[in-house]
């Protein structure tokens, strides 16, 4: 048998299924590089239109007063991209109006070692830093009783830098308390609730003025709805059983004036001054009570002195006038 021509033919065989291997092989590189590189290039072609629908969202959130979703947006794009440096400075700026500072102090240095020397960062940053301190001085001089210098910081620094900061604006109100101006804590803790309707402290704070103010219906609607919020509120439950007493006693002494039992109605409006000395809109009226009760009984330097008392409350109430 002439094997010759058999083996280069056999030979011929065995090179062209490799090479056709070969050439599978291959093209099924090919195939799986494009297949993995498309959404790369695709990404990649994308990422400028990505990060300004990113930003335009986060922007609206911020108008809105919705930051926990921008922040929910930022932290996932940074945590996709850690150094998109536009997402750490906008995370770092809307922790600052929120006054959470030590994590807005490392966004900012975060965005600093990726983008040493980054202008509109150092300059947030030194804001954020005036921002803390000044808030820190503000509560210091408000335990220690100087509300007017207090109230400056809040107002002129901590405000200014960080407006979203709801532990500025609560203290600003109790401030405002403090001092007396019911109508602007009225108006401040106002527009707090609206932002959160359901904010315990600022119903509290509200309530209050509105109680110094003696619109009792209305701070006990406040200090109610508080109340059913959270039943073991300390504070809401303190202010609204304290008014409860005092219109229960206050109306004990009106009632024992009508019935003649003058005595005892002395002792009813005394009671009902003691349990709040220094709500002058209401004790006004206890006061004058409680001397026209003690002319009747012959009481007359007594009731010169409960008739001086609401003069020094009013001192153009009439009544109080001509009883002395």
């Amino acid at each position: 048998m002439n094997l010759s021509g058999f083996l280069p033919s056999a030979m011929d065989g065995v090179v062209w299924r490799g090479l056709a291997y070969t050439v599978l092989i291959l093209n099924f590189v090919f195939v799986c590089q494009l297949l993995l590189l498309q959404p790369l290039v695709s990404a990649s072609d994308g990422k400028t239109g990505n990060s300004a629908e990113l930003f335009e969202r986060v922007s609206q959130n911020v108008k809105l007063k919705h930051y926990s979703e921008a922040l929910d947006d930022l932290n996932a794009a940074i945590e996709a991209d850690p150094k998109l440096s536009e997402a750490h400075l906008l995370r770092a700026s809307i922790l600052r109006q929120l006054c959470r500072y030590e994590e807005s102090e490392k966004s900012y240095r975060k965005l600093l070692e990726i983008k040493p020397g980054h202008s509109s960062a150092e300059k947030e940053l030194s804001q954020l830093l005036q921002a803390q301190n000044a808030l820190d001085m503000a509560f210091t001089l408000f335990s220690s009783g100087d509300y007017a210098k207090s109230l400056e910081y809040v107002d002129k620094v901590v405000l200014v830098f960080s407006p979203a900061c709801s532990k500025a604006k609560l203290l600003k109100v109790k401030l405002l308390l403090a001092a007396k101006d019911y109508s602007a804590v009225i108006s401040e803790a106002g527009y707090i609730l609206k932002e959160d309707e359901n904010n315990l402290e600022a119903l509290l704070l509200r309530g209050r003025a509105y109680y110094y103010l003696a619109d009792h219906d209305v701070a006990s609607k406040h200090f109610q709805k508080g109340l059913r919020l959270d039943p073991e509120h300390n504070e809401l439950k303190k202010a609204y059983f304290g008014l409860k007493n005092l219109l229960k006693k206050t109306k004990s002494a009106e009632d024992n004036v009508n019935k003649g039992k003058l005595r005892v109605a002395v002792e009813d409006y005394k009671a009902a001054i003691a349990l709040d000395p220094v709500h002058e809109a209401h004790n006004v009226n206890l006061y004058l009570g409680l001397c026209k009760v003690l002319v009747k009984l012959g009481r007359g330097k007594d009731a010169l002195i409960s008739c001086n008392e609401a003069l020094n409350i009013d001192e153009e109430l009439l009544e109080a006038l001509v009883q002395v």
